[in-house]
């Protein structure tokens, strides 16, 4: 159990973070570009980390896939809140359609690409550690999901589909953001009715909280909420206007910052949850609250940004032009293949090291055909994978609509 004084240390040091930012926009006052990136970038974090806490406490009230499955949703806000607010702002100024397109693609790819491979190698390292010491370690060397996640993986493969249209139309029509919302409440409403799994001992702050007297925890849980809804508000908008500023004025390109630094500072908490339960040996609870999260970002929120762009004075489409097809079919060939590195419920050393490999590629090899030579190489090995897996795959189908399958 953390001592107090730890416990302590680290709510202020969150709420110092984001104090700044929170202080800033309730006074009016616009710092620089690079600064105000820099100060509402911490306030975003520190929105994750509150929404995070307060999320992890209310597992303790709730149990089940279902809490799983919130908590994904709620750790992941800030990411909404700042994408969602492009594409608003992306119905009466068309340059901030791009920006829309980016932080979505980039927080798909960032969570596949490299929170999932961290997962694995947080594992390898967890296991070592306890061999070392003599304690009991797993007898596997792989990461391992319980029957139960079959029915994320089903879902997600239907989500896999659909997301294949926009790319192939130029828009994220209205009829895909009904698809892919329908898809994700009929998801939430099948692990409602599933029962699930119970969720194991709690680490480090909500290890805490979810000690207190039920009235007093429930009163800090939704304070918890309510303080990170304050944060978000206080930070996400400034700070995606920072980062197009920001870019500008250094030189960089928007469309990167938006694309990979607003999702790193967004999902930052997420991440590191997700390793710590992984160092600590609970691979199921760790791969299996970041696919939650995929999922849910790639059916909510991307069904999500028409609407907000039709809120901010848009059409009922969010159109995309060239270079934001091709991120969004990358995106959705990634993820193609990390459903097939996970469709037999094991995530092997060497299937990570692979997601990583390509992700890593985009970088050194940038440009539209390579991106379009990428997404062919991930959707033949995603493909390939899925054929020689079909029985799993057809498992996980199953489990749409009918009792899950260990």
């Amino acid at each position: 159990m953390m001592p107090r004084g730890a416990l302590i240390a680290r709510v202020a040091a969150t709420l110092v973070l984001a104090l700044p930012a929170v202080v800033l926009r309730l006074s009016g006052v616009h710092p620089a570009p690079v600064a105000g990136m820099i100060i509402f970038g911490a306030g975003v974090l520190a929105a994750a980390v509150v929404l995070m806490w307060a999320a992890e406490t209310a597992r303790a009230d709730i149990s089940g896939a279902l809490a799983l499955a919130l908590l994904a949703l709620i750790a992941v806000l800030p990411e909404y809140a700042v994408d969602l607010y492009y594409a608003y702002r992306a119905g009466s100024k068309p340059e901030y359609t791009s920006y829309a397109a980016a932080n979505m693609t980039g927080a798909n790819r960032l969570l596949v690409g490299v929170g999932w491979a961290l997962v694995v190698l947080a594992f390898a390292l967890g296991t070592r550690r306890v061999a070392r010491r003599g304690g009991p370690a797993p007898n596997r060397r792989d990461v391992h999901l319980s029957g139960h996640h079959r029915i994320e993986l089903g879902f997600l493969a239907v989500a896999a589909v659909i997301a294949f249209v926009p790319p192939l139309v130029g828009e994220i029509g209205w009829y895909v953001s009904i698809l892919l919302i329908a898809l994700y409440v009929a998801y939430i409403v099948r692990i409602a009715g599933s029962g699930g799994e119970d969720v194991e001992q709690l680490v480090g702050v909500p290890a805490v909280l979810a000690q207190l007297p039920t009235p007093r925890r429930r009163a800090v849980t939704w304070g918890g909420f309510a303080l990170g809804a304050l944060i978000v508000f206080a930070s996400a908008e400034p700070f995606a206007e920072a980062l197009v500023e920001a870019g500008g004025s250094l030189g960089i390109d928007e469309f990167l910052l938006v694309q990979w630094l607003a999702p790193l500072a967004s999902e930052a908490p997420e991440l590191i949850v997700a390793v710590v339960f992984a160092w600590r040996l609970r691979d199921n609870d760790a791969i299996g609250a970041l696919l939650s999260s995929k999922l849910n970002q790639w059916t909510l929120l991307v069904g999500s940004l028409p609407l907000a762009y039709k809120a901010g004075g848009g059409g009922w489409s969010l159109p995309l032009d060239s270079r934001q097809a091709e991120e969004v079919l990358l995106t959705a060939a990634q993820t193609v293949l990390g459903l097939a590195m996970l469709i037999d419920l094991y995530f092997r050393r060497a299937e990570a090291a692979l997601l990583f490999g390509l992700f890593v590629i985009q970088f050194v090899l940038p440009g539209e055909t390579a991106r379009l030579w990428l997404s062919a190489v991930y959707l033949a090995i995603g493909f390939s994978v899925l054929i020689a897996r079909h029985r799993d795959l057809g498992k996980s189908m199953a489990t749409l609509v009918t009792p899950r399958s260990h």
